[in-house]
């Protein structure tokens, strides 16, 4: 071990035991602390292998003087209850889905490296909503990330108009000038299609999500132009709720109206989970019978009995993409808008 190192390890680590590891001026490490970009990536590297070996902490108060900003990112989950009769019920819901759990995951991922940390605001309500742009006006958290469940949410829209630094999980439902992550959902369903298809299945039915919800919409879509290219012209749809509950309601409906069914595509996993178990309570056996597709590729397809055949939804990465959308917004103001979408694979199990 170096001096340097020996010292550093008996009392918290400073700039000066990591310009000494690095072999750099103590003005270079506080520039590549504080992300100021005229430094060689590979100092930049080189300080940040010496920040590891020290352990050093940067001091978020004194960093937050020199740079103006908060340290931290806003995670804002909005318009979880909307227009429901048990709000704390429809929060609770949705922060335990393995979606959101993937989403942060994500998002953790990518800033810990730049040593910030996420802010985890609810905006469910209208006051929320004005909590959260006034906590970003006076500078509680450099930019939001917003992963927005109501097709109605004023809150992005809200965000762009003061213009504060802001993007969005998943394409808006009304075209706003915000950069966007999002998968392509359309090719996702088509990958279902097909698939079930080509295992014979013609009197195939979906369990949609929300209908306000682009995704949801373009899930059935993408499945129904895809069976339709099969020669099946007719593919019935239940609208579920994005939780296993509703996709086992769903499926009861769908099973009472159209019995000789024998493939089913439901928009996410949670309700092909619910789908399984009403399919099993009528004796039908999965897929021998009736093969089941979800789509996320979450924890819940893993847990399944048969495990779920999915369209995978790489989440983490997504979400990691986001995050680095946003920072450089908040590096550059400037910058114009953009989206990123993703390409989905089809995850081959038992159930299909």
């Amino acid at each position: 071990m170096s001096d340097a190192l020996r010292t550093a390890a008996s009392r918290p680590a400073t700039l000066e035991d990591v310009a000494r590891v690095a072999g750099v001026s103590r003005s270079t490490v506080s520039r590549v602390i504080n992300g100021i970009r005229n430094v060689d990536p590979d100092i930049q590297e080189t300080v940040r292998e010496a920040i590891a070996a020290t352990g050093y902490v940067p001091n978020s108060a004194a960093r937050s003087l020199v740079t103006r900003r908060a340290g931290s990112i806003a995670l804002v989950l909005s318009g979880v209850s909307a227009a429901v009769e048990d709000p704390d019920h429809a929060r609770n819901r949705v922060l335990t889905d393995p979606f959101f759990g993937r989403a942060l995951s994500g998002v953790v991922g990518a800033l810990r490296p730049r040593g910030l940390h996420p802010l985890l605001m609810v905006a469910d309500t209208a006051e929320a909503r004005d909590q959260v742009v006034g906590h970003l006006k006076q500078g509680g958290a450099d930019g939001a990330i917003l992963v927005s469940t109501d097709a109605a949410d004023p809150l992005p829209a809200r965000l762009v108009e003061v213009g504060l630094p802001a993007v969005l999980f998943a394409r808006p439902v009304r075209p706003i000038p915000i950069s966007y992550v999002d998968l392509a959902n359309r090719d996702g369903a088509r990958l279902a299609a097909d698939h079930l298809a080509a295992r014979g299945c013609r009197q195939v039915v979906v369990i949609g999500g929300p209908s306000g919800v682009p995704a949801a919409q373009d899930r059935l879509t993408g499945f129904r132009e895809a069976m339709a290219r099969h020669g099946c012209p007719y593919v019935p749809c239940a609208e579920g709720d994005f939780t296993q509950p509703g996709g086992e309601a769903a499926m009861e409906r769908l099973l009472a109206e159209h019995p000789q069914l024998d493939g089913v595509f439901a928009s996410n996993d949670l309700m092909a989970q619910g789908a399984m178990f009403a399919l099993r309570e009528h004796g039908r056996r999965i897929p021998e019978d009736v093969p089941v597709i979800g789509f996320d590729d979450s924890s819940a397809a893993l847990a399944s009995r048969p495990q779920l055949t999915t369209v995978r939804q790489p989440v983490e990465d997504m979400a990691a993409e986001l995050t680095r959308l946003l920072l450089a917004r908040v590096e550059d103001p400037s910058r114009p808008v953009t989206s990123v979408i993703f390409e989905p694979t089809l995850i081959v199990r038992q159930s299909a």
